[in-house]
């Protein structure tokens, strides 16, 4: 296909063509009129001297207008003036010299150029005249002359009249292409400066997608730690706590130590695959609710509080994310138990139901003011609701909280019932 560049270089190379023709034909009429009415003179031409005169002035006449002042076009007023002037002054050569009618004929060309409308059809018409009168060589003085100058205006105005016609349609659609050459390189130029801009925003979102995804990373590693180190460091600390104060007690102090090394290797296997975005290993070898009864049941033996587990509905395979969620919260849950509650019973129960799965966490111990706390952190400060909280709403779900002073504290986390595989 041609390219909008093209087609305004081609337009511009046929009006550079167009020009060209209308300034030169009329000095080339002129010039062959001059030279034939020197060494040809017609009989009746007018003596050559005045003759040449008239077409030297002629020649300035059109020089002026046209080619000096080649801006001058556009100015219609102006244009139809010079048009009278140029019949004139070919009128009067043709009378002097019937080879005139060379240059008369240029008044056909320069009626598109300086007139418009139907002005054109009457520039045209008397030019016809003039060039029938050159052609029947001179005015006509007899009958048989006259009708020979009769046949030439009406062949003439004829001929030239169809070819104004054609003309002015071909000028019409010339105008019309132009202006939709004119249309569509302006869109170009909008499309171009729309893909640039679409280039700088494609940039522009790619640099905040990695900015988001690093956040969401930053986000994940920062659970993950809490989660597995975090929990873990506490338990340790825990651990050896009560073994230097059973320290006298070795049978005790043995327990707390093989504890602490116990959760140490925990921690660190699930760092390890925290850092590889693995599963836990819990829901790697068992099933959801047997997971969460095996991790309450070394919960229970790490802090001596009774915890039990209690699943309701029909348990079914659900997406790898809502599971790690669920086991993730309730992790977080007991850890807060076990750090913040003195708690002496905690409860845990798995709901399935058709489009939800829900986990509740009760516990009866010293619980809080949930009202009066400033961020959706927990009393002590530290990251637990705030990373439970962004897992379950990571995976469209919601998280609840209820507590009062002295009565206890209950955790639920609802998501969706996503269907995972049965591996």
């Amino acid at each position: 296909m041609t390219s909008t560049a093209e087609q305004v270089d081609r337009l511009a190379v046929w009006e550079a063509r167009e020009a060209s023709v209308y300034r030169v034909a009329p000095f080339l009429g002129l010039l062959v009129g001059t030279v034939l009415a020197r060494f040809a003179p017609a009989p009746g031409s007018l003596p050559f001297p005045p003759t040449l005169g008239v077409a030297l002035a002629a020649g300035c006449w059109v020089a002026w207008f046209i080619t000096l002042h080649p801006q001058w076009i556009t100015r219609r007023a102006l244009m139809a003036a010079y048009y009278v002037g140029l019949l004139a002054f070919s009128a009067v050569l043709v009378v002097a010299s019937p080879w005139y009618g060379f240059f008369a004929w240029v008044g056909f060309v320069h009626a598109f150029v300086a007139l418009s409308g139907r002005w054109r059809f009457a520039g045209v018409a008397v030019t016809g005249v003039l060039v029938a009168t050159a052609q029947s060589a001179g005015p006509p003085d007899s009958a048989a002359h006259w009708l020979l100058w009769s046949v030439l205006v009406l062949f003439n105005a004829g001929a030239a009249g169809a070819v104004s016609w054609f003309g002015t349609v071909t000028e019409r659609q010339n105008a019309n292409r132009k202006l939709l050459v004119e249309e569509l390189a302006g869109a170009n130029r909008r499309l171009a400066d729309t893909a640039r801009e679409n280039a700088g925003l494609h940039a522009q979102l790619l640099t905040q997608a990695r900015e988001a995804g690093m956040l969401d990373e930053r986000q994940r590693m920062a659970r993950e730690i809490h989660d597995t180190l975090a929990q873990g460091l506490t338990g340790i600390i825990t651990q050896l706590e009560a073994a230097e104060q059973t320290r006298d007690r070795s049978a005790d102090w043995r327990r707390h130590v093989d504890n602490a090394l116990a959760l140490a290797r925990e921690s660190l296997t699930e760092a390890r695959r925290s850092v590889r975005a693995v599963r836990p290993e819990p829901l790697e070898t068992a099933r959801l609710p047997d997971a969460l009864a095996e991790l309450g049941g070394r919960w229970s033996a790490l802090n001596g509080v009774r915890a039990e587990v209690a699943t309701t509905g029909t348990p079914r395979p659900l997406h790898p994310e809502v599971e790690v969620t669920l086991l993730r919260a309730a992790q977080e849950a007991l850890a807060n138990v076990a750090r913040h509650a003195a708690a002496s019973r905690v409860g845990l129960t798995l709901s399935y139901m058709e489009d939800m799965v829900t986990l509740d966490v009760r516990d009866d111990g010293t619980g809080f003011d949930v009202t009066n706390q400033p961020t959706p952190r927990e009393p002590g400060g530290g990251y637990g609701l705030t990373a439970m909280r962004q897992r379950v709403v990571r995976v469209g779900g919601e998280l609840a909280v209820e507590s009062e002073p002295g009565v206890g504290t209950a955790i639920s986390a609802s998501v969706p019932a996503l269907a995972g595989s049965a591996g």
